[in-house]
């Protein structure tokens, strides 16, 4: 990761002519719009290798980024390039559904696990559509509808326990439309009456489903949510 994420620092000492020599052990700085902008496209191009550092070659990198750099003679034609780089973009394609279609289901599996061991507990309901739910504290104000909009502070966590967003740290509450959201929150809103805590748990169909929320949420994601209701807002009078 270092040796691909560092090819800005090593085409300083290893290409000539690619950016001004620098007295040993002074560090770069990055003063002017040049300085930053060059800084900027060297970390965009780090990062990109980074992610593919498993099927590059290093000099060769270095190589094509001199030739490239200086405009002197490519040792392949465009031709050669294009192919490879086509070729290139298939077997990245492969990789990828592979890895999505491991991630679904070890994730569908986990999940299924937990929503079968979760909804053995004392005091959890199960509707129709598989959401889970407990009432933490019952509300005695309203209850939404479809048509409404609601503010409510919230805690969205995966099953391991790792917390993705809270509404409390930001400190202040979330206000959105009853549809507005993911099928299981809008179910949810409308089970609640003004004032009540839920705490719920989704399945990642009524969720964000095979796709996930990337980088936060993976495919087929089970999600935990303590929801409280705080308000249904008011209409504005037209």
């Amino acid at each position: 990761m270092r040796r691909i994420a560092g090819i800005a620092l090593v085409a300083c000492l290893a290409v000539p002519g690619l950016v001004h020599a620098t007295e040993p052990g002074k560090a770069l700085e990055l003063k002017s719009f040049k300085d930053k902008l060059s800084y900027s496209i060297g970390i965009n191009m780090g990062s990109y290798l980074n992610g593919v550092r498993e099927e590059l070659d290093y000099d060769r990198v270095l190589l094509g980024l001199q030739n490239g750099f200086d405009g002197s003679k490519s040792l392949l034609t465009m031709e050669e390039m294009q192919k490879v780089q086509k070729e290139f973009a298939q077997k990245m394609k492969v990789k990828q559904e592979a890895q999505l279609k491991a991630m679904q289901e070890k994730n569908k599996k986990a999940g299924d696990e937990y929503l079968a061991k979760n909804k053995t507990k004392k005091g959890v309901i199960v509707t129709e559509s598989g959401l889970q739910y407990e009432v933490i504290k019952e509300g005695k104000g309203a209850q939404p509808k479809v048509e409404d909009t609601v503010k409510v502070h919230y805690k969205g966590a995966k099953i391991d326990g790792t917390v993705f967003d809270d509404s409390n740290k930001r400190g202040e509450p979330a206000i959105f439309g009853v549809t507005q959201v993911i099928p299981g929150w809008t179910e949810v809103l409308q089970l609640m009456k003004e004032g009540a805590s839920y705490r719920v748990v989704i399945p990642s169909e009524l969720a964000y489903g095979q796709q996930g929320a990337p980088p936060m949420i993976e495919p087929n994601s089970v999600l935990v949510f303590d929801v409280d209701l705080i308000s249904i807002e008011k209409k504005e009078k037209k």
